[in-house]
């Protein structure tokens, strides 16, 4: 259902109006609102902590709010260090009874199972992920879930062939392994994680996000579903104090972390002098270049898809826009046009681009480097409509007339704003686009393959994209240099960090 929003400007008829579709010069279609169904989701009031393939009661339990209207979803148990002594102590059992000794065939065919049942219910899967994050349902039903199962599918299939992926060596599983994830991917983060950990032998006690539990604990109960065998997989749930009572367990062989820069360096100094192994995934401030040569609607369609269809809300996010002196007037117009059709509101409407930002605490965080970035001189636009009155929403918006040593140039925003700077050589674009001190990942648009080639060199990122932008698969490799983290996650090289070789 389409409602024409019109104004005093002409209409503009295209040449489909046989199939009813006009555009408006100015102005925009108003869809009708298109709402998920959540009738079918299967929400508790209260989720315990899952420890040795059963849910088992805290002492102390929170609240986990929907950002699109601040209303309480359910509440979650906090874990004490107690618990997480209990979590270590489950998984150690498990790795040293039944899941190292398991032949890695019948490993496979437990994890090729979780993969199948997590099909099944991958509707249920991204309405929880979009009703507990607040990003946009059409984002977590084609990115996040699909991603998640397509990682345990892809880990299943190496369970049984690691002496293949390094050959000449006897590849041994390490033990007991801590993982803390983000709110920002919390289902697919999990995945990352915990698929190649079981792959490889290991047992896992694994810590969601405070503001973001829900869909971990949705894996729980496919878990027991599966049949995975009592503690080979333990999900809690807290705050920084569950983080590090995980971090500093003696019985921990590993870690792996993705989260801020900040809590990054804490966890490296935790872990110095132990003989833990540590895997970091932190903070970025990826470039996006476009080059005069570059299919221009390619990329700005690309610098959306960076910046605003997932909110800012990946480390990965291009929020640095450089683009070459020749072409600035023409992306900044596009740019403009193209943030003015985004559709910002209810995350479950299949219609809305853009949902709402996780927490309180992250708006009041754009909004301050929002005002430190206007404050500095540079030129602000943001899309001009109207926000619901509750939860926790900021419009898409970007900054011109920026210089690298503007803040907003230089921190991780982690919302829908975007810092747009130009250059005039390819020498002049590595050198800015290196200028940060993370090297998380980065884009390149234009039409000259050599240049691409020539820029990949002189870039220090883990992973740069060509004439495309955040696209992903469990046979590649993600991970950062300097402060974005070290280690890696995905494909073989993902694998070698759970695995004593």
């Amino acid at each position: 259902m389409f409602k024409e929003k019109t104004n005093s400007k002409r209409t503009i008829i295209s040449e489909g109006e046989q199939s009813s579709k006009k555009v408006i010069s100015g102005s925009l279609w108003e869809y009708s609102p298109s709402p998920e169904s959540s009738d079918h989701i299967k929400l508790k009031d209260r989720y315990d902590l899952f420890i040795n393939g059963r849910f088992v009661k805290a002492k102390e339990y929170f609240d986990t709010i929907n950002p699109s209207n601040e209303e309480k979803i359910a509440e979650v148990a906090y874990a004490s260090e107690n618990d997480v002594d209990k979590a270590v102590r489950a998984a150690e059992r498990a790795y040293n009874k039944v899941w190292s000794r398991l032949h890695p065939k019948e490993r496979a065919k437990v994890i090729f199972r979780i993969a199948r049942i997590m099909q099944e219910k991958a509707r249920e899967f991204a309405v929880i992920e979009s009703l507990d994050g607040g990003k946009p349902v059409k984002e977590s039903k084609s990115l996040d879930v699909p991603l998640s199962i397509a990682h345990f599918f892809y880990h299943a299939g190496w369970a049984d062939k690691l002496h293949y992926a390094f050959p000449g060596t006897k590849p041994r599983s390490i033990g007991v392994v801590g993982q803390i994830i983000p709110w920002n991917f919390p289902l697919l983060m999990a995945a990352w994680k915990i698929a190649p950990a079981l792959a490889c032998g290991n047992t896992v006690v694994i810590k969601s996000a405070e503001t973001t539990p829900l869909t971990l604990y949705k894996l729980a109960e496919v878990i027991q579903e599966a049949d995975l065998p009592p503690g080979v997989v333990n999900i809690i749930s807290g705050d920084g104090r569950t983080g590090s009572a995980i971090v500093n367990h003696p019985r921990i062989r590993k870690i792996a972390f993705t989260g801020s820069t900040e809590v990054g360096k804490i966890i490296m100094k935790a872990v110095s002098g132990s003989d833990k192994k540590l895997t970091l995934e932190l903070g970025g401030k990826a470039a996006n270049i476009i080059f005069e040569d570059a299919p221009i609607d390619q990329a700005v369609e690309g610098i959306i898809n960076g910046i605003y269809f997932n909110q800012g809300h990946v480390c990965c996010a291009g929020s640095r826009l450089f683009v070459q002196e020749s072409v600035r007037n023409i992306v900044i117009r596009k740019l403009k046009q193209r943030i003015n059709t985004l559709r910002v509101g209810d995350p479950l409407d299949k219609n809305t681009d853009i949902g709402a930002i996780n927490s309180k605490e992250q708006l009041n965080k754009i909004k301050t480097l929002v005002k430190t970035g206007i404050g500095e001189g540079c030129t602000y636009y943001e899309k001009k409509c109207e926000l619901p009155e509750k939860g926790y929403w900021f419009r898409p918006s970007f900054f011109t007339n920026v210089a690298q040593s503007n803040t907003i140039a230089q921190e991780e925003i982690f919302g829908p704003v975007l810092a747009v700077l130009t250059f005039r050589t390819p020498k002049e674009a590595i050198e800015k686009a290196n200028n940060t001190p993370y090297g998380l990942s980065a884009g390149i648009w234009t039409d000259k393959g050599s240049k691409i080639f020539k820029m990949i060199a002189g870039m220090k990122a883990g992973v740069v994209w060509s004439n495309t932008y955040n696209r992903f698969n469990p046979a590649s490799p993600f991970g950062g240099y300097k402060e974005s983290g070290f280690g890696r996650e995905g494909g073989i090289h993902g694998l070698r960090e759970y695995l004593i070789i």
